[in-house]
């Protein structure tokens, strides 16, 4: 940023920073309660009525936060929505799109981030388990990674050729995410995995550059 910016404008920019900050604190807090409620008890067997009022506010106000129960614990991928867009948009210029995204999934997995599927914290391994032992809770995690993949194929460039490529990414970074977590809910550790979690990022993106290229 510029250091020709006025200080009125940024003071008029700050009370927006404000209510968004205390907009995303409040998204934070209901959605940790209701995930702390469903692992408890089960997502099906905890209502809407029970989070908010645990959460201490109303169910039209949960709602306006949260369109649907699901998204109390899909609200963590949130963030990650337009990650692979962000990773293509902010890439150096002699770097190809692929390239970067292949590099910023190998430093997931070297920092164990849990969106690679390998983590073996154990508050990541019940929160994927609620999440991928709960039929409506996957069938809405499509719903985000559909959002993951217009916003990578708009990065990418839009029509049908970005399109194409960046259903073919989400697809791979799926899979790769969902047998790294496979491995570790079967018993591995972590840094078990990651070898051929490696290896296994390498054979797609390969795959990828040739049949993308």
């Amino acid at each position: 940023m510029s250091g020709e910016k006025s200080r009125s404008g940024a003071a008029a920019h700050a009370p927006v920073g404000l209510r968004e900050r205390k907009k995303q604190l409040t998204y934070q807090a209901v959605s940790d309660a209701a995930i702390a409620m469903f692992l408890e008890r089960g997502f099906d067997k905890v209502s809407v009525a029970e989070v908010a009022a645990a959460a201490d506010i109303s169910k039209p106000t949960l709602f306006r936060y949260f369109p649907a129960k699901e998204d109390l614990v899909l609200h963590r991928f949130a963030d990650h929505e337009d990650e692979a867009a962000r990773t293509v948009a902010g890439r150096a210029d002699d770097e190809a799109p692929l390239d970067a995204l292949h590099r910023h999934f190998l430093t997931g997995l070297a920092g164990r981030d849990p969106v690679t599927g390998l983590c073996d914290n154990p508050d990541v391994l019940a929160f994927h388990r609620l999440l991928y032992g709960t039929p409506a809770l996957v069938a809405r995690m499509y719903a985000y990674q559909g959002r993951s993949e217009a916003a990578l194929a708009r990065a990418l460039g839009g029509g049908v050729a970005a399109r194409l490529a960046a259903g073919q990414i989400v697809a791979v970074l799926r899979i790769l995410a969902e047998e790294n977590w496979r491995r570790i809910d079967a018993g591995e550790s972590a840094d078990q995995v990651y070898p051929g979690a490696v290896e296994a990022a390498e054979l797609a993106f390969a795959q990828l550059r040739s049949g993308l290229a």
